[in-house]
């Protein structure tokens, strides 16, 4: 089972950006489509981003669409999300995920994805 430790998260201003890597431990990452994922107090966590096992397919929330990216470095076993042009309704809990081997593509259904980290918070102020 692929283990998932994300970084990166802090506090910072509306309109500022940060990356955030989620590195892979296991030998099977590089055939893995792998998602991000938030959760803010209070509500249920939600689809950010997710990519395909090569890096030729991404899908996007609306909501994020048009500043966020999801680059992979399956070199390096790594994902990452490169947030730009921060909101403070961006603030929340974010959490890598995998889906399981065999399953290459993106999806943004939670239910779809097998192994999580234990999440980095995003605290974006105004």
């Amino acid at each position: 089972q692929v283990q998932l430790v994300e970084s990166g998260g802090g506090l910072v201003q509306a309109g500022d950006s940060l990356r955030l890597s989620c590195a892979a431990s296991g030998r099977t990452f590089s055939s893995r489509a792998m998602g991000w994922f938030r959760q803010a107090p209070g509500k249920e966590r939600e689809f950010v981003s997710a990519i395909n096992w090569s890096g030729g397919s991404t899908d996007y929330a609306d909501s994020v669409k048009g500043r966020f990216t999801i680059p992979r470095d399956n070199a390096k076993n790594t994902v990452y999300l490169q947030m730009n042009s921060l909101k403070p309704e961006d603030t929340a809990v974010y959490y890598c995920a995998d889906r399981p081997a065999g399953y290459t593509g993106p999806s943004s259904r939670p239910t779809d994805f097998g192994s999580w980290g234990q999440g980095t918070q995003v605290t974006v102020s105004s």
